[in-house]
């Protein structure tokens, strides 16, 4: 059976496989992409989105909706310089290519309603879009079966600040929020999990290089400028937990531990802005979501490495 489902992104790098993912994969039913603002400028975003329909052979046919362009209430703060434009420099003609007119949130909403509670949303940039969509409709958190979210450091070290993973970063309020709505959460974290388990090294970066395919080829590209700065402080290879956000929902098997956790968010310090305070469950407080602690490795390897070994016929050429 399908799994109904919305992806929220920030396109750049591993959000582009991860659309790939939803776009691919026999269990996903992806009804729309949604942009939020975060990693690189807004309407690149976009483009990478529509590169990334278009090496799928899927462009026109899943909409994309256009979210929040600024976090809640801070400036927003890119990660242009990990991630160059998202896309490894790849270009083509855009011409037609056009998001839907009705806003993010408005057909988060939409789409929620018209699922009947089975609607899985996959948050994979700063959770804008979705503090927004919980601030208009509060009972959007309970009509959301599943949100899964890439954000956070369990108990370890943060990727833009030393207490501070991306996502949460940017938009703390939004983070806040969203975790105090009531969804059902899945929280797949930077740290530890995904720098211990969701890296590709070299090695798997040949393999994938070798498949040959236009999905592999387009891989390679947009995750080049994101390698060479991973390799320059210290991380051996390309980290993918977008990918492995969308993973985790449509192939649950591919969780190995997880537990359940209170998760809030730090929004009052400068120094510690977008610090995800996970609970294990030992200061009384009421668990709010779970996180996943560790994974199948090699079987989420092979589950992309399959994907992208799929033969597809892109519509427009690259340059």
């Amino acid at each position: 059976m399908s799994i109904p489902l919305v992806i929220d992104t920030d396109t750049a790098q591993d959000d582009c496989i991860a659309i790939l993912a939803g776009l691919l994969t026999a269990e996903a039913d992806l009804r729309a992409i949604t942009m939020v603002a975060g990693n690189v400028g807004f309407d690149r975003q976009v483009r990478n989105a529509f590169l990334t329909l278009n090496v799928a052979d899927k462009l026109g046919q899943v909409p994309m909706y256009l979210g929040s362009r600024r976090p809640l209430v801070r400036p927003w703060v890119s990660a242009e310089n990990v991630h160059g434009d998202g896309a490894g420099g790849l270009d083509m003609d855009f011409d037609g290519c056009e998001p839907q007119p009705e806003h993010a949130v408005d057909a988060l909403l939409r789409l929620a309603e018209e699922a009947d509670g089975e609607l899985s949303v996959v948050a994979i940039g700063p959770l804008t879009n979705i503090a927004l969509a919980v601030a208009k409709k509060p009972e959007f958190a309970q009509q959301v079966k599943h949100l899964v979210i890439m954000g956070g450091s369990n108990n370890d070290r943060g990727n833009i600040t030393a207490a501070a993973e991306f996502n949460f970063y940017v938009d703390p309020e939004a983070a806040k929020i969203v975790f105090d709505a009531g969804f059902r959460i899945t929280v797949v974290p930077w740290a530890p999990l995904t720098l211990r388990q969701a890296v590709f090294g070299r090695d798997t970066l040949d393999e994938i290089a070798g498949i040959d395919t236009p999905l592999a080829r387009f891989f390679t590209r947009v995750c080049s400028s994101t390698l060479e700065f991973d390799e320059s402080v210290g991380i051996p290879g390309t980290t993918h937990p977008d990918s492995l956000s969308v993973a985790v929902l449509l192939r649950p098997e591919l969780i190995t531990r997880s537990a359940r956790y209170n998760v809030d968010i730090e929004t009052g310090s400068e120094l510690t802005r977008g610090y995800a305070a996970m609970s294990w469950g030992v200061h009384g407080l009421t668990p709010n979501a779970t996180v996943v602690e560790e994974i199948d490795a090699p079987a989420f390897r092979q589950f992309l490495l399959g994907m992208l070994s799929l033969p597809t016929t892109p519509p427009r050429e690259f340059r």
